[in-house]
This record gives structure tokens, sequence and C-alpha cells, in this order.
């Protein structure tokens, strides 16, 4: 089962390769809004949520409902606030978007280098839970499978860019929430934990867990918690390869739509992981695991990370059961490395080499650049998944935290406040760069200040750092010289009531209304 998803992935890649950027990096504007929908699920709905949060409850219990609801809450940020106006602005990166609004290549320099940063990080989570699943599977070593998982990955990234990989997320997010869901329904079902459902029912076995499961804040202070909760809520919000579904659609109406959508079906799935988790960590502590799970305090961190293959498996179902089971994670973690892959490769191709380095490079040029970026990507990625420095479920929010503290300020004030300036944007990118990587190097390489770790946890920095970017980026807008006139022009169009066509951007359309604002959307 597993093998035949991976070939069928790369048919599909295949079958849409393109040749030129409005296909490699926008899927020629041409997706609908619930096949958007399934691709912003499936793009989302990483290793992290397949395996890594229903691993992050079982390992932390009420601790990890605060992914849960920062991971969903986040998209109702997006649909209000950013999804049309986003697409009205009409670029093909989020680089694209900071260098174009604040008028600036030291800007779209640095909204590159974080999304580079973003994808690496994210990425390497992907890789790790490919690998765990892969070893699962086939039975191999670990190291085998994040190079396998990885190489088909990349070959077909390196084909199809994102026409392929949109086509390619509707597959995955099918299959990942088939697997799911019917883990959830027949495990609770078979082991007597429920009936109709389990997302509610489960709730009857907390008080005989485990009590990292069941005793709130046993395993992270109310800070923590408060903490993780916004920098997944907003970084939602500044993650480059779930802005990009946006422009990927015909105009702003489909933008809408298609999040509302893929907030639904991303709802299918996350309402189901406490259930799972609970089940699976009750029918381990039964297991003949039991013992040394109870003498070890907890199980291993690589445990948690399967508990969801682990809880099909424990029910004694059958073998195809479970590698249905398998896929659906394999196939979740394969659709959210293509989102990231794509816009790293994107941030590097058209931000970076034609944008600043060569203006003149044929659309051959531009794609080939991506091409050879996703390659090299891929290698240093699988290379770091070898010995991955946390969860996966950590792992990813690192990544949300860092697009919290350095874009969603740019990309909120951006499009929301006419005045915000380049030396604001810039001022405020350095110093949420400079934050967030202080915060990780105390938390997970070289520790050099407790207080620090208090009030900046590297997981939940963006509690303290994001309104700081918020404050230095209006502060210094302020005191320094207003934008030009042609971008606050830009901006108004950019919640203009008037609808554009597929190829029309905000741009476009403010170069020739003579000045004319157009009311609130």
């Amino acid at each position: 089962m597993v093998v035949a998803m991976l070939a069928l992935f790369l048919v599909v890649g295949y079958l849409f390769k393109v040749a030129d950027t409005e296909g490699m990096w926008v899927a020629g504007r041409s997706i609908g809004n619930i096949e958007n929908g399934m691709a912003i699920g499936a793009n989302w709905m990483s290793a992290a949520s397949f395996l890594g949060l229903a691993g992050l409850v079982a390992l932390s219990g009420f601790y990890g409902l605060a992914f849960i609801i920062g991971w969903t809450a986040g998209y109702f940020v997006l649909l209000i606030f950013l999804a049309a106006q986003m697409r009205r602005f009409g670029k093909y990166t989020a680089p694209d978007f900071v260098g174009d609004r604040f008028n600036s290549d030291t800007a779209r320099a640095l909204g590159a280098a974080t999304t580079i940063l973003i994808g690496f990080v994210y990425s390497v989570g992907q890789a790790r839970g490919m690998g765990l699943v892969g070893l699962y599977v086939f039975g191999t070593d670990y190291v085998t499978m994040v190079v396998v998982m990885m190489a088909i990955t990349v070959a077909y990234l390196t084909l199809s860019g994102m026409m392929g990989a949109t086509k390619n997320m509707a597959v995955q997010y099918v299959i990942l929430i088939v697997a799911f869901l019917a883990a959830v329904y027949v495990v609770g079902i078979v082991n007597g934990y429920s009936t109709v459902l389990p997302q509610i029912e489960y709730g009857a076995l907390i008080s005989d867990l485990n009590a990292e499961f069941s005793q709130p804040f046993a395993n992270a202070s109310y800070f923590l918690w408060i903490a993780t909760a916004f920098s997944l809520v907003f970084g939602t919000c500044g993650l480059p390869h779930v802005l990009v579904r946006f422009y990927t659609v015909e105009n702003e109406r489909t933008a809408r739509h298609s999040t509302v959508w893929g907030l639904f079906f991303i709802m299918l799935l996350y309402w189901g992981a406490p259930a799972l988790a609970a089940f699976g960590v009750d029918l381990y502590d039964a297991s003949q695991y039991g013992p040394t799970y109870a003498a070890s305090g907890g199980m291993s961190g690589g445990e948690g990370d399967l508990i969801v293959v682990l809880a099909a498996q424990l029910s004694s179902l059958p073998t195809w059961f479970v590698g249905l089971v398998a896929a659906g994670g394999i196939a979740a973690a394969i659709a959210t490395t293509a989102g990231l892959f794509i816009t790293a490769s994107s941030a590097v191709s058209h931000d970076i080499y034609t944008n600043i380095i060569n203006p003149d490079a044929t659309q051959r040029e531009q794609v080939l650049v991506g091409r050879g970026t996703i390659v090299l990507l891929g290698v240093i990625v699988t290379v770091t998944a070898l010995d991955p420095p946390a969860l996966i479920g950590q792992l990813v929010a690192l990544a949300f935290s860092l697009a919290a503290i350095v874009l969603f300020p740019m990309f909120f004030l951006g499009l929301w406040w006419e005045k915000t300036n380049r030396q604001g944007a810039l001022a405020g990118m350095s110093v949420g760069l400079a934050i967030w990587i202080a915060a990780v190097v105390n938390d997970l390489i070289l520790p050099f200040s407790q207080a620090f770790g208090d009030v900046f946890p590297a997981i939940g920095a963006a509690l303290v750092g994001t309104p700081l970017v918020f404050a230095i980026t209006i502060a210094v807008s302020y005191v320094t010289e207003d934008p030009p006139e042609s971008t606050k022009r830009l901006v108004r169009q950019c919640h203009s009531p008037e609808p554009m066509s597929r190829t029309e951007s905000a741009e476009d359309v403010a170069a020739t209304d003579g000045g004319h604002a157009p009311g609130d959307d």
C-alpha cells in the first residue's frame, strides 16, 4: 500500500510537470476553492499533525492541547485579515510581498532568508516522520528510510513544481484523512472506548491515564502553554507555504472560500487527535511494554511520535489496516515537505536570484535555479533529520515561532497600515530574527541565560517577541519618512471591493487608478 501510494505521487508529479515560472510557483493561479482547501489541509497537516500532534498530547497531556488550539485558531485570523488581501496583492512569494510592499531588496533578502530557514526547520520534522513510519513499515533502518522517502519527495517536486504539488496535495489529503479517521473510529470501537463520537467519548478515559496525561500543566507551566498557543496562532499567519496557497487561486473570493474549506478539512483531523492519543496511551500502558513504560516514567519520544500507528497495531487490527494508517502518515509528511520546498526554492530563484542577483534571468534559468534549490535543500534536510534535535511537533513549532515573530508583523502591518515604511520593516525584521535565533540557541544548543529562556522560550518566543516587533516597526515608521504615495495606493487597492481578473494585481490597478482611494471591503 505504501509503495503504491509513493508511485502514485511520482506519476501525478510527472503528469502535471511544468516548464514556466507561473506554473512552477503559483500553479497558473488556476486552483478552485475546494481543491485549494484540500491542498491547504494537506499542506498544513504534516507529520506534525498526523503523527506529532497525537504524540504531543500522548506525551504531554493538557499541554499538547495548546498545539491543537494554536494550529486551528490561526486560520480564523488568516481568513479575516490576510487571505483576500494577499490574493489582491498578487505576487508569487512571501518575500516578494515584503520586498515590493516596503520597496527594499534588503527586506526581500531578509524575507527570503526567513522563508528558507522556516522551510529547513519545518522539513526536518517531516523527514523524521517519514523515516519513523518507513522504518516501522519496511523493517529496515531509520537512516535508509529517511534517504529513500526524501529522494522520492525531491524527485517529483523537481518535475512538477506548484502545479503537480497541488494536485498531489489533493490526493494526499484524501489518503491521510481517510487513514486518520479510520484509526480514530476503529481503534475506539474495537477496544470499547467509544461508539459514535470518539472525539467526545474519550474523556471517560482521562482519569485512568498516567499523571502526565491527565493533570493540567503537569508537564509545562501555564505561561508556556499560553506562549506556545500564541506562537502557533500567529505563526500560522506568517508561514510562507500557507500564504502562497492564496496566490494559486483565481481571485480574492476563491481565496476566502478555500480558507473556510481548508479549516473544515483540518478540523476533521484535529478534533480526533486527542482521542487517538488517549486510546494509544491506554493501549500502550496495558501492553507488553507497560512495565517498562511505568518504570521509565513514560514512553519515549519515538514511541510518542508513532502513537497513531501503534494504537492500530496494539488493537490487533489487520496488517493492511495498520498499513493504511502508516500510509496516511507518510502522505501527510510528503505533502507538507512539498509545500515547504516549493516556497524555499521560489525564495532563492525568484526573490534572491532574479530580483537581486540577475534581473535579466530567463524563465528557464529561474526554473533551473529553483529545481537546484529543491535538490540542495533536500540533501541538507536529509542529513539533519538523521539525528534531529527534537520531536516532530517541537521542531515544527520552532518554525511557527520564527514566522510569528519575523513575518506576521510585516504581513499584517504591510496590508493594514499604509504608513509602514522600509526603515520600520527592516528594524522589526532584524530584531525579530535576532530574538528567535537567541531563543533557539539558549533552549536547544548553548544555554546562556535562564531569565532570557523564561521570557523567550524558543517554542513560544512570539508571545513577547511579536508585540515587540510590532512596536519597533510602528515606532521607527513614525519617526522616519512616509512611504511613497504609490505604495499607499497599492495598500488601499488590497482592500478594494472592486473585483480583479486572474492576471491582475493591486499594483496593476493602483498604477492606473489616478490616485482614487477605493472603499474598504
